[in-house]
Order: C-alpha cells, then structure tokens, then sequence
C-alpha cells in the first residue's frame, strides 16, 4: 500500500515536445555530495568516503533549487552523488524543492543506508522517483562491480520498498565489456522489479570508469538495435545515457523517423545531450554540460543558473548540431542524435568532435574517423 506524500502538491512534467532546450533543460542534476561507502569500477565521480568540505551548503542548495524552477513550471531536477544519503540535509532538500514546485527526483547507491523506512521518508518528502543502479543479474555480479558485497541484496530490497511507498521506478545499468553479456538477464530483472524505466549508460572514460574497457562500436550498434526491440516488447521505457545514436538505430528500424519514439515512456523526451536538454551541477557549485564532460561554464555560486545555462558559449556551441565536427557533422542524422559530446571530449578534448562509439558512418563520408575509436 502506497505511503501518503505530505510534502504539498505535486507539479505537472510538461509536455517534452513544447520545450525548447535553448531555453531550458529537460533535466538538472545536482551532485550534492561526492561522498559514497561504494567503489564502483565506473564511478564517474571518483566518491569517496568523506563529504567535501566545499560541497554547497543548505541555503546555497536551496538558493540553486530557487533558479532552477525559474526555468519554468515542472522542472524536473535529479540529486546525485556520490550517495546524497550521505547529506544529512537531504531530506530538507527534497521537501523544499518540491514544495516550490520543482520535480524531484534522487538516485541513491545501494547501501545499508537506504533501508525501506529512509524509502519511505523520501517518498512522504516529495522524491517522484527512485533511481537504483543494478549492473550484474546475480549478486556476484553485481557486488564485484559495485565493489561492495551486499549491495546487489541492498539495491532489491530498496526497490521493493520503493514499489510498498508508491515511488516509481528507474534501473540505471552501465554497459561495457564486462557487462554487455548480462543485458538480457538484467532486461528480466527490471521487468521483476517492477520499474518504469531502464536507463541504460554507455562507459565515458572519466574518473574510475578510464579502468573499465568499453563495448566497440559493431557491439553496441548490436546493443541499441537490442533495445529497440526490448523497448517495444516491455512494460517499462528504455532509454539511452550517453548513446543518443539510440534513437537513429530505432529511426532506421523503422525507416521512417515519423515513427520513432517521442518520449521515454515517462515524460521526457528522447535524444537529449549533454548542454542540450541536459545540465549538471557539481558538488561544488561548477556548471557542466553533463557530469561526464568535466568543462566548466561557471559556477552557480557566482552567478545565476539560468543565465549560465542560456547564454554561456559552451552551452550554445553544444546546442548547435552543426558545430559538430567529423563524422557527426557530415552525419544526416545529426539533429536528432548529435553523438555523446561527453565521449567525444574525453577522447579528443573537444566537446564537438565526433563520438567514437558510433558505428554508422554517413554515405559519401571519407574524412577521419573519431579520435579514440574503439574497434
């Protein structure tokens, strides 16, 4: 039986297709703290056990939240980490940024800390969604990876709890060689849990995730093509994180883009990129296009959120499919993919080159492949 929210009434999403990611963000994350009991491989943030001591305090995290609703109605605002269990403010935070309007969600690890009584605080909170990681079908699996025993136990009971408090449901997996082969068994395992979205991460080389050994790009062009199928035979959504060629891959199943998926099955559209519908806040107040392209547009302590995200040149530049340079840029299907500028920069140091992951190469292309290309 689902728990009463009591955190005030809730804001509408708005309609994906009437925004314009000029003007704002489908999604805002905010890293509210690096600090985390896990080791995972991929670990973008690098976490480590402790709380930076220049994380954003409380009022300034409720001076950011003040911003990001003037994006306008619904925003839809992620607090990540790290583990944000680890701010004892946490709480505070959700039930104030709901309160003023905003949709917020939380992507918790998969610890002794989050035991269904937390579950059940977060969701009288406000939290609209409970994201949980699961990168192994078996706790071996998934334990190795996380670098933490239990956590695999952890992460199914959470989700349960979720499902008992009416929270619904998101499974972020993390594809790369070592997990490729587990899709289909983590494709029943999201079916079992009940979730409404799998969200499916491709490796960026940055932080602990530079160790890990990426799929090439025949394998994932095999894996988009995979999902395609799974997101029209599932009870859940299927969306893509740092693979935005995803939705060229269903466009060419379907040979007729008017037929390709609008939406993620929850309210967001597909083919965000990082600076385009997407923003990320840092631990300490830094503006990135995404949390996987470490380039700073300025720090939300210094100045307005809104503004840097609008009117900041790196923000713009990533808006404009035809800055892209290379294969994306000669590729046709640029306006509806634009390849991961994340994975583009690690691999070429610049936010615009060509996505390395990619395997479609545009007809009558004979310029040089992606920097970095993994084949």
């Amino acid at each position: 039986m689902a728990r009463p929210n009591h955190a005030g009434p809730a804001s509408a999403a708005p309609d994906p297709r009437s925004i314009d990611t000029d003007d704002r963000p489908f999604v805002l994350i905010w890293e509210v703290t690096q600090a985390c009991d896990l080791a995972c491989d991929h670990c973008r943030a690098d976490a480590q056990p402790a709380r930076h001591p220049e994380e954003l305090t409380t009022e300034e995290g409720k001076r950011l939240l003040d911003e990001a609703r003037e994006f306008g109605e619904g925003q839809l605002v992620v607090l990540s980490g790290g583990d944000p269990l680890a701010r004892p403010d946490l709480l505070e935070l959700v039930e104030y940024g709901t309160e003023i309007g905003l949709r917020v969600t939380l992507t918790p690890s998969g610890t002794s800390s989050l035991t269904p009584a937390v579950v059940g605080d977060l969701a009288d909170a406000g939290v609209r969604r409970l994201a949980l990681s699961l990168d192994g079908a078996s706790a071996e699996s998934h334990d190795d990876f996380r670098g933490e025993a239990g956590s695999f136990e952890q992460t199914v009971e959470a989700a349960a709890a979720a499902r008992e408090a009416g929270l619904p449901l998101q499974i972020n997996t993390t594809v790369c060689a070592s997990t490729a082969d587990e899709l289909p068994a983590l494709r029943d395992r999201v079916a079992d849990l009940g979730a409404v979205l799998w969200s499916v991460f491709f490796l960026v080389p940055v932080g602990r995730g530079q160790l890990l050994d990426p799929v090439s790009p025949e394998r994932a062009e095999e894996i988009l093509a995979w999902l395609s199928e799974v997101s029209e035979e599932s009870p859940f959504g299927v969306k893509t994180t740092e693979a935005p060629h995803y939705r060229r891959v269903a466009i060419q199943r379907r040979r007729d883009a008017s037929e390709a998926p609008p939406e993620d099955g929850i309210g967001r559209r597909l083919g965000i990129t990082a600076g385009d519908g997407f923003a990320f806040v840092s631990h300490t107040g830094e503006l990135y296009p995404s949390g996987f392209l470490p380039e700073s547009a300025g720090s939300v302590r210094e100045e307005d959120l809104v503004g840097l995200y609008r009117e900041s040149d790196l923000f713009r530049s990533l808006r404009d499919p035809d800055a892209l340079s290379g294969k994306c840029g000669a590729c046709e299907f640029r306006h509806v993919c634009g390849g991961s500028r994340s994975r583009a920069y690690a691999h070429a140091g610049d936010p615009t080159a060509s996505d390395p992951l990619c395997a479609y190469v545009p007809e009558g292309y004979d310029g040089p492949m992606p920097a970095g290309r993994v084949d």
